[in-house]
């Protein structure tokens, strides 16, 4: 009988045990689809955009024996997944080509580069802009990990970290950034970068044209006050295959406005840094930099928007030898559109510029004049005269015309030293026509 009874409490176990398997299964396949379902749908419930822009460019530049004229086209394709547990990813593709004309040196320095023909940094490549996973799990807080584009100023004031946005070819990082709100009207960024991808692309031939890195960026802004918003800085840049550009850099910054009147509205910014040598760098390093603008907004009709002016004065010292630099900026939006000045002197920069923005229809002008000169030895370099006419159409579409015009000093080379006349002693011109659809 017991042998019979433990039969029968064996077979009621495994009853059990397959009544409990059963209902088990049934709960653990529901939710694993129900959980595929929602990665699924995090995964596919995403967003897409999409950009194009052809661009035309010609520039006559007495450094090289033939202008240089460049037809291309920028086009790219991106994809934001849904969230799914706090994570998130990001891809988009950029795709640069000539169209037409492609009688242009692409600044690769390719033996087939066509070194006699003026600079138009603009080579042709197909490659990954951004390419990164996202957690957003803490409060607070977000941080990426992967290929991706890191700015801590909107367009085109990248003066430290930039996209180098003009360029059809866009810089990024591959990197680990964190970004923090949890203080009161306070945003911390933190990111560490293990390599710059510059706009030269992987077809550049100088090792510099992308930096090997091993950099930290630390950038803190606060927006808290009435009159204006605080931001202090500090990047640390180190560059195994550039050493020249290895630097510490940390800074203060405050800009903002105070309206006077209904229609007048006062904008400001102060700014200094202090610039020393880091990591492999072994030169003496010891540099500043100071930017100080002044200037109005002025609200006017229907046909003239309105009209801001201002008047800059940005210096970047230099002692003949070393000069304060900025190798990760949009050099673009500094020192003229002309791009002579990408590279800071050894004998430093001083600029003093006076910029008019307005809109007339709906239309954006442009219209800037730089005057140039060294901070050591206190010589001109020369000037330089910009101007811009864009107009958006619903929203995403975009025409554009654009001109710069760089005037060297005649004594540059009679002055200068340590070679800080090359380049900048040379007059160049540059005009540009854009189309460009964005979604």
């Amino acid at each position: 009988m017991d042998k019979v009874n433990g039969t029968i409490n064996s077979n009621a176990k495994n009853n059990h045990s397959l009544i409990l398997l059963f209902i088990l299964s049934g709960l653990i396949i529901p939710l694993n689809s129900f959980a595929d379902e929602i990665f699924w749908g995090a995964l596919t419930g995403g967003k897409f955009d999409f950009s194009a822009r052809y661009r035309y460019e010609h520039v006559d530049d007495n450094i090289a024996s033939d202008q240089a004229d460049a037809s291309t086209l920028r086009t790219t394709l991106g994809y934001t997944t849904g969230i799914f547990h706090d994570f998130g990813a990001r891809i988009l593709l950029q795709d640069v080509r000539d169209i037409g004309v492609d009688d242009f040196n692409d600044a690769t320095g390719r033996p087939n580069a066509k070194t006699n023909f003026a600079v138009v940094a603009d080579p042709s490549e197909t490659d990954f802009l951004e390419g990164y996973i996202s957690f957003a799990g803490l409060p607070n807080t977000t941080a990426k990990a992967g290929r991706q584009i890191i700015t801590y100023r909107k367009a085109p004031f990248h003066r430290y970290m930039g996209t180098v946005l003009w360029r059809q070819n866009w810089q990024n990082h591959d990197a680990v950034s964190i970004q923090n709100k949890s203080l009161p009207d306070t945003t911390i960024n933190y990111a560490y970068s293990w390599n710059v991808n510059r706009i030269f692309t992987e077809k550049g031939v100088d090792p510099r044209d992308n930096f090997e890195s091993n950099s930290h960026f630390i950038n803190i802004k606060y927006d808290g006050f009435s009159l204006g918003k605080l931001e202090g800085y500090a990047y640390l840049l180190n560059f195994d295959n550039s050493a020249a550009n290895s630097s510490e850099t940390y800074g203060i910054r405050f800009n903002g406005g105070y309206p006077l009147t209904d229609r007048l509205k006062a904008i400001y910014t102060a700014e200094y840094a202090m610039q020393d040598e880091y990591a492999n760098n072994l030169a003496d390093k010891d540099e500043n930099y100071f930017l100080g603008e002044i200037g109005g907004k002025f609200k006017l009709g229907e046909f003239i928007d309105s009209i801001t002016l201002k008047f800059s004065y940005e210096l970047l010292e230099g002692n003949g030898t070393t000069s304060f630099r900025t190798p990760l900026a949009t050099g673009h939006a500094f020192q003229g559109w002309t791009d002579r000045f990408l590279t800071t002197p050894a004998d430093g920069i001083e600029d003093y510029y006076v910029t008019m923005v307005t809109r007339i229809l709906g239309a954006k002008l442009i219209v800037s004049y730089h005057d140039i000169n060294s901070d050591n030895l206190n010589y001109d370099y020369g000037e330089e005269l910009d101007i811009l006419l864009a107009k958006t159409f619903k929203k995403h579409y975009t025409l554009g015309i654009k001109y710069g015009a760089y005037s060297a000093d005649r004594n540059i080379t009679n002055i200068a030293n340590n070679g800080t006349a090359s380049g900048v002693a040379n007059d160049v011109s540059k005009f540009w026509i854009w189309a460009q659809i964005k979604f």
